[in-house]
């Protein structure tokens, strides 16, 4: 039996025996494929080094090869530069340079300016809230003063009020009473409204729909100084004793009874025909047939019929008078009649509250506002036409030829117009105290109309928007003055400025045949109508851009404009 040849051991260590050479392994027998292994470097290939100290490889590493993320730099720094944006790498919220702007409210400043500023802050931007009510350790129910809220907007919006002035005293309202990150939302018929206390806390939703919709200013005038008392530190105000206020004021009787507002637009009519060139005979043939009207519409009113149906009803008997004078042998302009009758029929609160909504971006709104006015127009539209071609089939005398007188009487012109916005601000049902400022305030538009118009020759069109535009900026100083609303010192005021005639005449075009005359007609009036109530518009904006109230040493914050919305 042979002996195999013994191997010598191996041993670690600087002592070990070193790998075989070449010289060594020339004879030698290969090892089997067992003892090979798939991590031992083929001959010829060096060992690698062995590492200092073994680390386990973490799956969170970064490879190498890659970039580590930057470090965060420093929140709220106002000198960090910005890095390049990557989808890979975003960047963290950088600030500018100029730093986070203070908001700045000034407490002295009307509370619509207020509300208004931060309605356009995102809400985190908003100041926190400092309950200015006083109430119970535990706080008002959260259901409670939503509630309170959706009736106050409710009878601001059914009273006529834009959308962006409703939303300013819901938000007054909540945040009078501590209710923080409150968001409401007013729509034509709709209010809703919704709190939600923090981040991680269920949100509260209220809503209310406005179902019926009438014109008392002076209930406005009351509700506006709730929300003026609801705001004020000056003033202790519980949510029971605003609740009892609110009931007052809905139990509050018209301050004009019924018969008042049929003899109010039965002068508004009369005095409209003068302002367009009647005399003594027209103005009393304008007036008897405005009130007929009136009577026509509350019987229809009464029966339960659309107000749609109520305007074709109240345009029929001034239409039916003036055809009637055109039949008699009497030597009367049947066309101021006629016209002085649309001056009480045309919807100006509605147009201009809608245009008004959609200059301040509630474009929902301000579409409802004016499909209102057109329907309302179409039923005026189809009364008068209805009248107006029995007549023409009579044989009346109702041509385009008669045109209105544009005599130079300034002096019965101006009186007229103030009469109108008298009578106009009795409709509106003003308080008596603010009848004699709009009737001053009717006079100075309709006499810049004028000047423009008649004598230094200017587009009726621009003269308009002009005389409406001042019309509002006294307007919106008189209601800052008294921190109240402006549509009693600016609706009534634009009364003389209404398209009747342009309307008037656009119809009787459209009765006779000529459609490309009637429409280019009313094609201006509606240019007209426009242009009044962009005027009102910019007056009030002009008047919010310089006239501001301050406090000692500090300036006020400005209302932060629209956001627009065509990607720029």
């Amino acid at each position: 039996m042979v002996a195999e040849p013994e191997v010598p051991e191996e041993r670690g260590g600087t002592g070990g025996s070193r790998p075989p050479g070449p010289e060594d392994t020339r004879g030698a027998k290969p090892p089997s494929d067992e003892a090979r292994s798939a991590f031992t470097p083929p001959a010829g290939v060096a060992l690698p080094e062995v590492p200092d100290e073994d680390h386990t490889t973490s799956e969170f590493a970064v490879p190498e090869g890659a970039l580590p993320e930057p470090p965060p730099e420093q929140e709220g720094s106002a000198f960090a530069t910005p890095s390049v944006y990557s989808a890979r790498y975003s960047p963290p919220a950088y600030t500018p340079s100029q730093g986070v702007p203070k908001v700045r409210l000034t407490k002295d400043a009307p509370w619509q300016d207020r509300m208004r500023t931060m309605l356009r802050m995102p809400v985190g931007d908003r100041p926190v809230p400092e309950a200015v009510q006083r109430h119970d350790e535990a706080g008002p129910a959260v259901p409670r003063v939503l509630d309170l809220t959706l009736r106050i907007g409710e009878l601001l919006l059914a009273g006529g009020e834009g959308a962006e002035d409703v939303e300013a005293a819901m938000f007054a309202i909540c945040r009078s009473y501590g209710l923080d990150r409150c968001e409401p939302t007013v729509t034509f018929t709709l209010l809703s409204i919704t709190y939600q206390p923090s981040l991680v806390d269920d949100p509260v939703t209220a809503n209310r729909t406005v179902r019926r919709r009438g014109t008392d200013y002076t209930r406005l005038a009351a509700v506006y100084r709730l929300v003026h008392d609801i705001s004020s530190p000056d003033t202790g105000l519980t949510l029971e004793e605003a609740y009892r206020r609110l009931a007052e004021i809905r139990r509050n009787r018209h301050p004009y009874p019924g018969w008042a507002l049929t003899v109010a637009g039965g002068l508004l009519a009369g005095s409209a025909s003068v302002l367009v060139g009647g005399d003594g005979l027209v103005f009393l043939a304008a007036a008897v047939g405005a009130m007929l009207g009136d009577r026509f519409a509350w019987l229809c009113a009464g029966r339960g019929l659309p107000e749609f149906y109520q305007f074709v009803a109240a345009a029929t008997p001034p239409a039916a008078m003036g055809v009637a004078l055109s039949l008699s042998p009497l030597d009367v302009r049947a066309s101021a009649v006629i016209t002085g009758g649309l001056f009480a029929l045309i919807p100006g609160r509605a147009l201009v509250a809608g245009v008004q909504d959609g200059l301040t971006g509630f474009y929902i709104t301000a579409a409802a506002r004016l499909l209102e006015v057109g329907y309302l127009i179409v039923g005026i539209v189809i009364g008068v036409l209805s009248v107006l071609s029995l007549g023409l089939a009579l044989g009346a005398g109702l041509t385009p030829e008669t045109a209105l007188l544009s005599v130079e009487r300034p002096v019965v012109q101006t009186c007229a117009a103030m009469g109108l916005s008298l009578c106009f601000a009795v409709l509106l049902q003003q308080e008596r105290h603010t009848v004699w400022v709009v009737t001053l305030n009717g006079g100075v538009g309709w006499v810049v109309f004028g000047a423009l118009a008649h004598t230094a020759d200017v587009n009726p069109v621009a003269a308009t928007a002009a005389a409406a535009g001042l019309v509002g900026l006294f307007g919106q100083m008189l209601a800052r003055y008294r921190f109240a609303s402006a549509l009693p010192y600016v609706t009534a005021a634009i009364g003389p400025l209404l398209p009747g005639s342009a309307t008037y005449f656009g119809l009787l075009a459209m009765a006779r045949g000529d459609l490309n005359t009637g429409l280019a007609s009313l094609s201006k009036a509606a240019a007209v109508a426009l242009a009044i109530a962009i005027g009102v518009n910019l007056g009030s904006e002009v008047s919010r851009l310089f006239i501001r109230v301050r406090s000692a040493g500090e300036p006020s914050e400005p209302r932060r404009a629209a956001k627009r919305t065509r990607g720029f």
